[in-house]
């Protein structure tokens, strides 16, 4: 197979047989082989080699490598598999448990019988099987079956390879069966929209070359799809403008905008595509969605409009009561803004409460807390991050869980995430409240709406000023824009906020002020420094040396180094390999592993950078599962014998498969985007 990572140029060449499988992983293709070669030499191979056993003959192309812990191995970047042809070597194979059904005394009776054409008997002639004693008709068709399958999975490997990686191959067999080779053929395209990982750009690589016309209709309509899909992942967006969205494309696939829009037909007709018309000032402006992000902006509108319509109002008297008895006996007086937060949120079904650090927006959750605990009124909090979840317990005292979480995620048998909860199974609580929401993307809102019961409230907390969701649609500032639901702003900053120049300077900095430099005795300081290398250093020597010097050796595990960008001497990249040498240095009793150019060593911090909703974790005796984009852990432990390394997230643990490991990456220094929860970039239209 061709190599994912690099296109590095072949080395050498080995022709042999696999002896044993020592590890072998279904799902990526993964594989340890004990091989041994024509030249009488047993060596160890490893790489991606899906759908191997014992008996297949190889051909494998990479290079040789140094395991520290397991010597000499062959890193396979390429390789063919041919099956065994003569009997002796039909009967190993099929002894290996490669055909399932067949064991090693039914594998001896059908070579007994059959010789050298076992392998075409079983293909082509289930009937004959027959004749073998303990083989019935219908296990006959079962065997062959199961062979033919392993036919397709052959022919599905030899025809991929001269387009994807192994991987990717073992990702098309495993979404489309035997038909993958006959549906990629046809249609190139289908593999972008339904195959993870495969882009257009390689679905209209692999149909150049197999022929398929440049100005082709279903390359125009999946090339609009793919501009729309990428605006989602990269730049955030869940719609484009129609125009734009043509420009796009034509450019893009380098033909007539005219065809462009006779294939956008096509798409709406199919509806395959949604438009929307909005009045601007400039005039009537049309927008066009993907029919499941149409569906997420849909369901938001529609439910938070049916939420608040549905939900029972109190009388002022009562509210202005809750107030009184909450600030009775002079333990806290409210301020005005945070009275009218308050009451907006009891008045209404929906309600959206805002403000900078500092703001008093804790104290008013917890005002409202015990207010719905006097009415008997059941309350869930929530927030989109494991960490914002926590933060918030703190703050509160109470619990509070991710919004996955909160909707029950599980899996169905395909393997993919769902919500236990949604609109068969909607929540039981009254009130739903949810921090951090400027980090909700569409989907994740349109889920939880759905699950929330009719009558129930739900208050959304957050800054308005914070950077968007990682995923598509700008949730949180696009519901205040709307006009259509009760909001209130927190601007005054308490005593207590007041004390930091944290606070001080980024509201000044979101009134368009300059902030305050000068201070030395507070909890901002500005070092000025003449370069990006001395810049780097500074921090390195902040957090090794000047911070915990000052504030505690303990100091050290809270430190977190935010930067702008990921590039450059001061970016992530080299930040993380110079703090990772500094922090936590190479020692005989720390164990690493190298994923591509980094080393993740025991200790070390590492943060995980998508959302996977197949991770396990396990907290105490609970288990559940999902690890999501911005969780920061440390490495507990890296097992190079079962491949396996395993990542503290707080009190969840969880195991990560060598293969897998391209989800992590060092979080010493991380941007500011990541810091947050978000990780996207926001230009119009990237292509």
């Amino acid at each position: 197979m061709k190599n994912e990572e690099k296109n590095e140029p072949l080395q050498e060449k080995l022709i042999g047989s696999v002896e044993s499988v020592i590890y072998s992983n279904e799902e990526n293709g993964y594989a340890i082989l004990d091989f041994g070669t024509t030249e009488n030499e047993l060596v160890t191979i490893v790489g991606t080699m899906p759908f191997v056993a014992e008996g297949d003959e190889l051909v494998v192309y990479g290079k040789w490598i140094h395991n520290p812990k397991y010597g000499r191995q062959f890193q396979v970047a390429q390789f063919e598999k041919n099956l065994p042809s003569d009997s002796a070597a039909i009967l190993r194979y099929l002894s290996s448990g490669a055909i399932k059904g067949i064991g090693p005394k039914k594998a001896k009776k059908l070579v007994d019988v059959f010789g050298e054409d076992t392998f075409d008997v079983l293909e082509n002639h289930p009937d004959w099987l027959t004749q073998v004693p303990g083989i019935s008709r219908r296990m006959a068709e079962e065997l062959s079956e199961e062979f033919r399958r392993q036919a397709g999975v052959r022919s599905a490997m030899m025809f991929f390879r001269d387009f994807f990686g192994a991987a990717l191959t073992v990702r098309i067999y495993n979404t489309w069966g035997s038909r993958a080779v006959e549906k990629a053929k046809a249609n190139p395209y289908a593999l972008c929209a339904e195959i993870e990982g495969i882009g257009f750009e390689k679905a209209d690589a692999m149909a150049e070359r197999l022929g398929l016309q440049r100005d082709g209709i279903e390359r125009i309509k999946s090339g609009l799809l793919y501009v729309l899909s990428y605006n989602q992942s990269a730049n955030g967006h869940t719609c484009l403008p129609e125009e734009m969205l043509h420009e796009a494309a034509a450019k893009l696939l380098g033909v007539d905008t005219e065809r462009v829009r006779e294939a956008a037909a096509m798409l709406l007709s199919e509806q395959r595509i949604r438009k929307m018309r909005t009045l601007t000032k400039a005039g009537e402006r049309v927008y066009v969605y993907d029919r499941t992000a149409y569906h997420w902006e849909r369901t938001i509108a529609e439910r938070l409009a049916l939420l608040d319509r549905q939900c029972i109002r109190i009388e002022n008297a009562d509210i202005n009561g809750f107030i009184q008895r909450e600030e009775r006996g002079g333990v806290i007086t409210y301020a005005h803004l945070q009275k009218e937060a308050i009451a907006s949120a009891l008045e209404n079904g929906v309600m959206v409460l805002t403000g900078g650090p500092g703001t008093g927006k804790t104290t008013v959750v917890r005002a409202l807390l015990r207010i719905f605990a006097s009415m008997d009124l059941r309350v869930a909090l929530a927030a989109p991050t494991g960490r914002a979840a926590k933060r918030l317990s703190e703050a509160t005292s109470s619990e509070a869980k991710t919004v996955h979480r909160l909707l029950e995620m599980n899996f169905s048998e395909g393997k993919r995430a769902e919500f236990a909860r949604n609109e068969q199974n909607r929540l039981t609580e009254d009130v739903i409240i949810v921090d951090e929401s400027s980090m909700l993307d569409a989907p994740l809102t349109a889920a939880l709406l759905q699950a929330v019961k009719p009558g129930a409230r739900v208050i959304l907390i957050g800054d308005a000023d914070q950077l968007p969701s990682v995923g598509p649609g700008n949730v949180l500032r696009d519901i205040i824009a709307s006009g259509r639901f009760a909001t209130v702003a927190l601007t005054e900053i308490f005593r207590q906020a007041q004390n930091s120049l944290i606070v001080t300077n980024a509201h000044a900095i979101n009134r368009g002020e300059l902030p305050q430099l000068d201070v030395k005795d507070n909890d901002f300081f500005y070092l000025t420094r003449e370069s990006d290398r001395d810049i780097a250093l500074t921090i390195a020597d902040l957090c090794r040396n000047r911070l915990p010097r000052t504030y505690g050796a303990e100091i050290v595990g809270g430190i977190q180094v935010i930067c702008p960008s990921r590039r450059g001497e001061s970016g992530t990249e080299n930040l993380n390999r110079i703090l990772q040498a500094t922090l936590n240095p190479p020692a005989y009793h720390k164990r690493e592993h190298k994923v591509r150019e980094t080393v993740l060593r025991e200790g070390d911090r590492v943060m995980q950078i998508r959302n996977n909703y197949d991770l396990l974790w396990e907290r105490g005796e609970e288990t559940g599962c999902g690890v999501f984009n911005g969780d920061i852990g440390i490495i507990e432990e890296i097992d190079a014998e079962e491949k396996r390394l395993s990542v503290a997230f707080d009190d969840r643990h969880v195991s990560y498969d060598f293969s897998g490991l391209d989800e992590l990456e060092l979080a010493y220094a991380v941007t500011v985007h990541k810091s947050q929860g978000s990780g996207a970039t926001r230009s119009l239209v990237k292509s």
